[in-house]
């Protein structure tokens, strides 16, 4: 089956979109003692919330990994394959750039402890590099859930999804009215599980049979959200802001909700312009090597903060205007600039690591149906808590080494690794790359 441009594209818009999003909103000021801080813009300018409308574009992501999920889902059981070998193939694709990433991270975390450096500031660091890794956590409980989501897909189609969001309404309204925040964990899989299930019915042509339906996507789920956070309780910002409560992503919101199936009806509706313009090859080859490095674009992004932050802003040589002002917004262009040029060098430096994730990966990728499924199971309770601790509370916090998450990801991606097999003829190809991943 020959890949779809369409949903690559939606893969390395959303990348382009995120990494942008987050350059965009860190702002860096240095203070009279020489400390660096980071305000937070949403909250100490406003209407800024309103830009997370454009930016706010994971829906994407889970509309994308569902559509190609659910492929590659059904070649695994043509081939005879089990839950337990695909899963885990996705699982460690996705984990290993992830585990290489933060033990790096944590290496650096360990080694500023020691030397002292100010909890604060490592705190600050340390949040930086985890923020993005709300996603991981997700994608991976949606990953093994993708059997039994597809077999539900198959016996009720679009009714799926549709009781997943009545699912999520309700979850909102208690974590709303009745303060339940721990019931609103459960949003995280439904909310997003519904983009990712719609991918499903996009794939199986659920929601292109009838133009209405895309239209009624869209139309339905935008007047949703400004009823939402109009006369509704729920903030106009779909990124988190301190302080914010209700919030739309802490957990994700039935305002989040609205704007994920506004956001895919959209998609649907445009797919066929926009596939025409990706039949040109002059625009295709702009697009296509975005896929080949967009797990290291979303692991990676911060890292040149933190290289400008040193080069810039602790020697004093960045002009800094008040924060906020016309002339800060000004020099957005070039920050955003520089940080693009030194994540191109992060990418290219990061290349041999790559090759050798992918060499790792094809050796120790569980077999389509390992011996030991147990191990699999057992790994993704170890990590998927020990990512959503790195991304609620950074590598650092309190300025200290997190060293039950650090343990708890090392046992998982152990045990995942443990029921390894080789890979086969006519496997999936393995780059380790976010755009594989989904």
């Amino acid at each position: 089956m020959s890949r779809d441009r369409y949903v690559d594209f939606l893969r390395a818009w959303a990348i382009v979109l995120v990494v942008l999003g987050h350059w965009l909103i860190t702002g860096l000021v240095r203070g009279p003692d020489g400390g660096i801080t980071a305000p937070e813009l949403l909250a100490v300018v406003p209407w800024t919330q309103w830009l997370t409308l454009g930016f706010q574009i994971m829906p994407l992501f889970f509309l994308a990994g569902g559509r190609s999920a659910v492929d590659s889902w059904s070649r695994a059981q043509a081939a005879g394959g089990t839950a337990a070998g695909w899963v885990g193939r996705r699982a460690l694709r996705l984990l290993l750039p992830t585990a290489v990433y933060s033990g790096l991270v944590l290496l650096a975390v360990a080694i500023c402890a020691a030397a002292g450096v100010d909890s604060g500031t490592l705190t600050l660091v340390g949040w930086a590099m985890g923020m993005q890794f709300w996603f991981l956590p997700v994608y991976l409980i949606l990953s093994a859930l993708t059997p039994a989501l597809c077999e539900a897909h198959r016996r009720w189609g679009l009714r799926a999804p549709l009781a997943m969001a009545a699912a999520a309404i309700a979850a909102d309204a208690l974590v709303v009215t009745e303060n339940a925040p721990y019931l609103g964990l459960l949003n995280y899989v439904l909310v997003w599980g519904v983009a990712y299930q719609l991918g499903f019915c996009w794939r199986d042509g659920l929601l292109t049979r009838h133009r209405a339906t895309p239209v009624a996507l869209a139309a339905g789920g935008g007047l949703a959200f400004a009823a939402l956070v109009g006369p509704g309780p729920f903030p106009v910002s779909l990124i988190l802001v301190t302080g914010q409560i209700p919030s739309n992503t802490n957990p994700p919101s039935a305002a989040m909700l609205a704007w994920a199936v506004a956001q895919v009806g959209l998609c649907v509706l445009i797919a066929p312009a926009v596939r025409r313009w990706l039949e040109q090859e002059r625009v295709w080859r702009l697009v296509r090597p975005l896929g080949g490095v967009s797990m290291t674009l979303y692991l990676w992004h911060m890292v040149p903060v933190l290289v400008v932050a040193a080069a810039f802003y602790l020697t004093g040589l960045a002009p800094e205007p008040a924060f906020g002002s016309p002339s800060w917004w000004a020099l957005r262009v070039p920050w955003l600039l520089v940080l693009g040029l030194v994540l191109t060098g992060v990418v290219r430096l990061l290349r041999p690591l790559e090759r050798g994730l992918a060499v790792l990966f094809a050796r120790t990728r569980p077999d389509a149906a390992p011996r030991r499924p147990w191990l699999l199971w057992l790994g993704l309770t170890a990590a998927v808590p020990a990512l959503a601790r790195f991304a609620v509370q950074g590598f650092a916090p309190d300025g200290r080494f997190p060293v039950l998450p650090a343990l708890g990801l090392a046992l998982g991606m152990s045990l995942i690794m443990l029921p390894g097999g080789t890979l086969h003829r006519g496997a999936e190809e393995s780059t380790g790359t976010l755009e594989k991943v989904t």
